[in-house]
């Protein structure tokens, strides 16, 4: 079984068990999140989509770890004019791992 869920303007496949890399979250590792912004259920049941969101479905999720991902460079350059800019990015994130889908 298998939920396509929005967490923070993103939608993220989720499975019981599965481990979802998101955008950074302020809680401490070990908190239990749950999201109610659960568009699609696919399971042994058949498949229920949402308009937009399924009422009274919920994923919930369990903070493993926050880290930062690799670093990625930005480089601008115009041709005959001497102007050359680097810079480098490297985007938070929130390792979440899926408890149970709930509510079917």
């Amino acid at each position: 079984m298998y939920a396509l869920v929005d967490i923070k303007g993103k939608q993220y496949k989720a499975e019981t068990g599965a481990l979802l890399k998101v955008d950074l979250f302020d809680n401490n590792a070990g908190d239990t999140l749950e999201f109610a912004s659960v568009m699609l259920v696919s399971g042994e049941q058949g498949t229920k989509v949402g308009q937009p969101y399924l009422p009274g479905v919920t994923v919930k999720a369990v903070v493993q770890e926050h880290g930062r991902g690799a670093k990625i460079r930005v480089f601008k350059y115009k041709k005959r004019k001497n102007y050359r800019r680097t810079q480098g990015h490297r985007q938070s994130f929130t390792l979440l791992k899926v408890q149970e889908i709930a509510g079917l």
